[in-house]
């Protein structure tokens, strides 16, 4: 099965899809890694992205995780998938896919950006981030609150369950 880790930049994504995919013997993938240099130019100078610019993205991922599939081989993504348009797109055409929702709250999340250095998506479009936030209903929802270990072990609890 694949798994799709998403939520608002700073809520993780990238450090609990790194362990969970280590410790399910999955490829891991950054959907950030992906994204041409016009979307990065335009979030690094504030502009939030629109759908326009994130189909083509979104669309890239879905074939990536095809052609992982073809080969036998399950991923695990992480990417912001902040609307269910763009958690269909990802998922359309994928026979067994699972969607793991990062859930955090504003101040904790800022305070995690904030102390960063070296994203292209700075804490000032947290905001934009928030707004666009379509929580799923269809995901396993896990808090951001603990430790990484604590959140990867969660994640694998809810996806024996599945």
């Amino acid at each position: 099965m694949d798994i799709i880790v998403m939520g608002v930049c700073g809520s993780g994504k990238s450090s609990v899809g790194i362990l969970l995919a280590e410790k399910m013997g999955y490829s891991f993938l950054d959907a950030d890694d992906f994204h041409p240099q016009s979307n990065v130019d335009k979030m690094a100078s504030g502009q939030p992205l629109n759908d326009d610019d994130r189909k083509p993205w979104l669309m890239r991922l879905n074939e990536i995780l095809k052609e992982g599939n073809q080969a036998g081989n399950y991923a695990v993504l992480a990417c912001s998938a902040l609307k269910q348009s763009y958690r269909d797109l990802l998922s359309d055409g994928l026979v067994d896919c699972c969607v793991v929702y990062l859930m955090g709250d504003y101040d904790t999340i800022y305070a995690r950006m904030t102390s960063r250095e070296d994203h292209f998506m700075g804490a000032r479009m947290l905001e934009s981030q928030f707004a666009a936030l379509e929580e799923p209903t269809d995901a396993l929802t896990v808090s951001i609150a603990d430790e990484l270990e604590v959140i990867v072990a969660n994640i694998e609890a809810q996806l024996n369950k599945v």
